[in-house]
């Protein structure tokens, strides 16, 4: 807790110099009728990259080289990262996990992983403790004045950021087929101050030949005790025509996870694919997996994660005290069952009991902050 404090500390000294850094702000995706290519369109009014802000370490340059991905699966990967990151970068503390969290293996060397979370920029301060604090600097000198009324405003900004975290992943394992697992996921969760819906996307491929894609807003409320909800997040954003676009392609068919969990968390909407081809070539050509994953897969996801932007992380969607409450709670389940189903039992498995306690431990913490 102490590091994200002094993060948010320096974020705001940053604002105080930088003065004209704008806020998150991003514009619709467009849609063509006669084409389902056309992909978000993204006004990146974030922090400057050079940011002190951003640390650049040797795990994020890591992560985002997705080594062990086709270039497809990279290069969609990357497109999405960055457009998240650059368009709520503004909101976002850097990665402060330790190097061996951030990048790991097994003893065998068969299993490598790496590990991205930033943190939403959150307010230590209470309503009363900030007046307490804008009083304090006043009193201090006559230089602290005009600091102190920046200071409250941009305490104020970090209150509207509704991010709780970013997470990304990517992990890479040898079977013993001879063939290799890999899995590249990006997860947003957003925090008890909107009830809007959270972002995961999700890829694995364990052949040349076949992919499972699943894509989602998962939502933070009943859809039956809230018809509203679902209107407003699924229904007028139309999100199920993109489930629809996918299944039209030959080779993609729906995926049935085997975690009956998952099945009941995700949205109506989800899109959960299977996607199977017939041959693969030689090295260095492009294969029909490929094709479907550039000209079919990319441009859809990037429309997804365009409207959970727009409509979601930048929604500027409020809610009241007993409803945080209850986002709380309902959050706090979520994230201990993705532990506990998902992380828990595949983690010792893939990476030994160390390093997934290791691991994990840090991940809870990001869970429970």
């Amino acid at each position: 807790m102490a590091v994200n404090h002094l993060c948010q500390w320096q974020y705001l000294r940053f604002q105080l110099s930088h003065p004209s850094a704008p806020a998150c702000r991003y514009l619709s995706p467009t849609r063509s009728k006669s084409s389902t290519s056309s992909t978000a369109k993204v006004n990146c009014s974030a922090a400057p990259s050079s940011s002190p802000m951003d640390s650049h370490n040797e795990g994020r340059k890591k992560f985002m080289e997705f080594p062990y991905a086709s270039g497809p699966v990279r290069q969609l990967m990357v497109d999405l990262v960055s457009t998240v990151e650059n368009t709520l970068d503004s909101q976002l503390l850097p990665c402060t996990l330790p190097p061996d969290v951030q990048y790991y293996e097994n003893q065998n060397g068969t299993a490598q992983a790496s590990l991205q979370i930033r943190s939403g920029l959150k307010s230590s301060l209470l309503p009363k403790h900030k007046k307490q604090m804008i009083q304090n600097l006043l009193g201090s000198s006559v230089t602290f004045k005009f600091e102190a009324y920046m200071v409250f405003n941009n305490l104020m900004i970090m209150d509207a950021c509704q991010i709780d975290f970013i997470l990304g992943s990517w992990v890479h394992s040898e079977l013993p087929t001879g063939a290799a697992l890999n899995i590249t996921s990006l997860s947003a969760y957003l925090n008890s101050s909107t009830d809007a819906p959270n972002l995961l996307i999700e890829l694995i491929q364990s052949s040349p030949t076949s992919l499972v894609l699943i894509l989602d807003l998962p939502p933070r409320k009943d859809l039956v005790l809230h018809p509203d909800y679902l209107h407003t997040f699924y229904e007028s954003t139309r999100l199920d025509e993109y489930r629809q676009m996918l299944e039209k392609v030959p080779e993609v068919r729906p995926y049935f996870s085997s975690s009956l969990y998952l099945r009941c968390v995700v949205s109506p909407s989800a899109i959960m694919v299977r996607v199977d081809t017939e041959t693969e070539t030689g090295a260095g050509e492009s294969t029909r997996l490929d094709y479907i994953i550039t000209n079919h897969v990319h441009p859809v996801a990037k429309q997804v994660i365009g409207i959970w932007l727009n409509q979601c992380a930048c929604g500027g969607r409020h809610v009241g005290e007993s409803d945080k409450a209850y986002l709380e709670k309902r959050d706090g389940l979520i994230k201990n069952k993705t532990i506990e189903i998902d992380l828990g039992s595949s983690f010792p498995r893939l990476f030994g009991p160390q390093v997934a306690s290791r691991v994990l431990g840090e991940i809870q913490k990001v869970f429970t902050a």
